[in-house]
């Protein structure tokens, strides 16, 4: 009897064991998401080096704002010609493209098999990522200039995508039929990623100054908070807690749950379109003034920043001990996350406003010249 209970305990030992491994081997492989995550934390579990060495470029046309995203070994990246391009991560050859009638600005989003984009043509396309037939397109009544992010209902426990447009609305779609859920109206264009917290709030920022927390449910309103100027990014969330640049001169921390500020960053007078990466103690976030900021997530006070030579529009990305992003300046940089010493860096030569896809020992990210570049960012073994 207790030779069998041994025999069991090892067997569940390795079979866990093998599940962590598994786990683990797969952690940092894909970037499926703009911000990596439904709670546009900007955090990549990849693995890479110290060294950036350009490995491949795609020539999308002459203009490009859309930034990339990585699911199954393919690229996927939107472009100013209104084409979906997907793209080989080993050598960035194309592997299909889907034209859109209008320009395509917003970030795709790949889950289960299918890549999501918006377009300015007003409609979010579904379409099978390998093969990139159409599965649907759902219309709303503006341009969509940011990426849908991906949910399962609290209640319903159905797969659904929301989505801001110029229509002044966020749309909620049913993720396999492509039918409306539920939207839900604010008072002036919606530019950023609405953000999923806790898996039941949707938090999103528009042009009317105002912070909505909506209900993943059923849309309806749970609070709302006034700030001091519109919102050009995206809510990046952390245990309750939403942090967000806006188009003045500030970087506020707001508790979801009251809607109390719980602290304002602020230096010179200029805007923040870059959307923060929240770690478990720093936001680090780049700003007009062409400075990158590293904020302690308790005090708000500036714990370190990094000097470019052009704005940065950019949204920073956070792996392990370094943190990736452009600048208009045409550089892709790599920093320290310790003190923001610049550890290397790469000049494109155009200005670079796209979020960086990290994945092991890659980086991959779009720039205004039409390019996208695949950079190998080895570690020394």
């Amino acid at each position: 009897m207790r030779n069998n209970i041994l025999v069991h305990f090892f067997a569940l030992l390795f079979l866990v064991s093998g599940s962590i491994i598994a786990k683990n081997k797969q952690a940092g492989i894909d970037w499926p998401r703009h911000r990596g995550g439904a709670e546009l934390r900007g955090i990549s579990q990849a693995k890479i080096g110290k060294t950036l060495e350009l490995d491949w470029e795609f020539k999308t046309g002459e203009f490009l704002k859309s930034s990339v995203v990585v699911s199954g070994n393919l690229a996927f990246i939107g472009a100013e010609t209104g084409t979906l391009f997907a793209l080989s991560l080993d050598d960035g050859k194309e592997v299909w493209k889907y034209k859109t009638s209008l320009g395509i600005d917003a970030p795709p989003l790949v889950h289960e098999g299918v890549v999501y984009t918006g377009s300015t043509d007003g409609f979010l396309y579904a379409l099978e990522a390998k093969s990139g037939k159409l599965i649907w397109k759902y219309e709303t009544g503006g341009e969509i200039m940011g990426a849908a992010n991906q949910g399962i209902r609290p209640t319903t426990k159905d797969s659904v995508l929301v989505v801001g447009s110029y229509d002044n609305f966020v749309h909620c779609i049913n993720a396999k039929t492509g039918k409306v859920v539920w939207t839900f109206e604010t008072q002036n264009y919606v530019n950023g990623v609405p953000t999923i917290s806790e898996g039941k709030y949707v938090v999103i920022g528009g042009c009317d100054s105002v912070l909505y927390v909506i209900g993943l449910e059923d849309g309806k309103l749970v609070r709302s908070v006034e700030v001091e100027a519109p919102i050009a990014a995206s809510v990046s969330v952390s245990d309750g807690i939403g942090y967000v640049g806006n188009m003045d001169r500030a970087v506020m921390a707001f508790d979801l749950k009251t809607g109390e500020i719980v602290w304002n960053y602020r230096q010179k007078s200029f805007p923040y379109f870059s959307s923060p990466a929240v770690t478990k103690t720093q936001v680090i976030i780049g700003g007009r003034d062409k400075g990158l900021h590293c904020i302690n997530r308790i005090s708000g006070k500036q714990d370190w920043r990094f000097s470019a030579r052009g704005r940065i529009d950019s949204s920073p990305v956070v792996s392990g001990d370094k943190v990736v992003f452009g600048s208009m300046d045409g550089k892709l940089y790599l920093l320290s996350m310790k003190d923001g010493k610049e550890i290397s860096s790469y000049e494109v030569g155009e200005p670079i406003s796209s979020t960086p896809a990290v994945v092991n020992e890659r980086i991959l990210v779009s720039c205004e010249d039409g390019n996208v570049y695949a950079f190998k960012v080895k570690l020394i073994k």
